[in-house]
């Protein structure tokens, strides 16, 4: 029986404390708490490639700890981003990096990991300084997302505000950054969370105000990272006419689904990938939660969690893909403001 360690993150407002910590097995997706870790705002989880280490946004910048084989975790340090508390954060593969996107002051932040874990300071760092596209929101930049490319050679920063993927050369030597391209999206589409598929060859990206999905092919050119943007779909069911926004997006693990999250629809939008890399809609179904700022996919595929920031809980289902409908699996599980999750396998 193969079990897990859910660190959750969380907005720390009223009895909200930090980080909540739950155990679940493979075979039977039902969370067990295991304790708190107090910190302010940790609302953006990340985990190092070897799970030794977890990472967290703060009201001080970031922080690290220290992940046991048993889960538990032992806080190292905080450091800044010289800059606002940041949204998004990722780590490179060798665990020598942070990469902390900013959301409030448009920033992407590059800051070195030390042997032990602990975050070192800023290598580099760019504000991103134009007008947004939308007056009423998109004022000024919002640098929502950012991650590597999988040969890490570049980053990709999601800016929500200018409507646009910035493109950064990485200079791993000195953990400097270089702009080297701008993918244009539609206007006022808010483009937020980017993830790849798990072969590397695709590229999907929610867009905040449009309320839909877009898939790229990825490869490497000879002047760089190549974009082809192959189809775009809506994450709304058919008549749907009230406010909404198109948060975070996960794959299954063989890449042949796509689960969207709807937070005003309040709901899980769901996407079959066939051989042609067409995404057919499966279904879009309520998550019996409000704003499901996060979803985590069990290993099995069959499952997911649904983390769902307003309602104060997170929500567990099964996923009849034949069929094309989810059904609920147990109790919602209390947890006060969550905002993300991240997973790790214990031994």
């Amino acid at each position: 029986m193969n079990k897990y360690r859910a660190y959750v993150g969380s907005y720390t407002r009223g009895e909200s404390k930090g980080i909540y910590m739950y155990d679940f097995n493979g075979d039977s997706p039902s969370f067990e708490k295991q304790g708190i870790v107090e910190i302010t705002n940790p609302s953006f989880l990340t985990l190092s490639a070897n799970g030794e280490y977890l990472y967290t946004n703060c009201d001080e910048g970031v922080a690290a700890f220290k992940v046991y084989e048993d889960g538990s975790l032992d806080y190292l340090n905080r450091h800044s981003v010289q800059g606002l508390r940041p949204c998004y954060l990722q780590v490179d593969s060798a665990n020598e990096y942070l990469i902390s996107a900013g959301y409030y002051d448009g920033k992407l932040t590059i800051s070195r990991l030390n042997p032990d874990g602990t975050v070192g300071d800023v290598t580099d760092e760019v504000f991103m300084k134009s007008p947004g596209s939308v007056i009423s929101r998109n004022n000024r930049c919002h640098v929502n997302c950012a991650l590597f490319t999988p040969d890490e050679k570049y980053i990709l920063a999601v800016d929500l505000g200018m409507d646009q993927i910035k493109v950064y050369e990485f200079d791993r030597v000195r953990g400097t950054i270089g702009l080297k391209d701008i993918i244009r999206c539609e206007i006022d589409s808010g483009p937020k969370h980017i993830i790849f598929s798990h072969d590397k060859k695709y590229i999907y990206l929610t867009h905040e105000n449009a309320n839909m999905v877009t898939e790229y092919a990825y490869s490497m050119g000879k002047k760089g990272p190549k974009f082809e943007k192959l189809a775009q779909r809506s994450t709304l069911p058919p008549n749907f006419t009230e406010d909404n926004c198109a948060v975070t997006l996960k794959i299954t693990e063989d890449d042949r689904y796509l689960f969207v999250t709807n937070s005003g629809d309040n709901s899980v939008a769901i996407y079959k990938i066939d051989d042609e890399k067409k995404m057919d809609k499966l279904c879009v179904l309520p998550v019996s939660g409000i704003y499901p700022r996060d979803i985590y996919l069990f290993p099995d595929g069959k499952h997911f969690a649904s983390v769902n920031q307003e309602s104060n809980s997170i929500t567990l289902f099964g996923v009849d893909y034949e069929k094309g409908y989810i059904y609920m699996k147990g109790k919602p599980i209390h947890v006060p403001c969550p905002t993300c999750i991240a997973v790790k396998k214990l031994k």
